[in-house]
């Protein structure tokens, strides 16, 4: 093996290394957002829950318990 190859194959190893640094960053980034988009939906999921819960709480009465208006 001359030193020709070894060279080739030591800049082809360096950019195969400098292209999967790349990425590794770009999907970081993407998982970074997600998780922010995933925090964001997960308190706007809370704040409906809750505002469920309170017009549940306002319902005079249980709407299980009632009979349908033809009886």
């Amino acid at each position: 093996m001359d030193n020709k190859t070894l060279e080739e194959k030591f800049v082809d190893v360096e950019t195969r290394m400098a292209f999967q640094d790349d990425t590794i960053q770009q999907l970081s980034d993407v998982i970074y957002r997600q998780q922010q988009q995933i925090d964001k939906l997960d308190k706007t999921v809370q704040l409906l829950v809750d505002k469920v819960q309170d017009l549940m709480q306002d319902l005079p009465g249980k709407v299980v318990d009632e009979k349908p208006p033809h009886y």
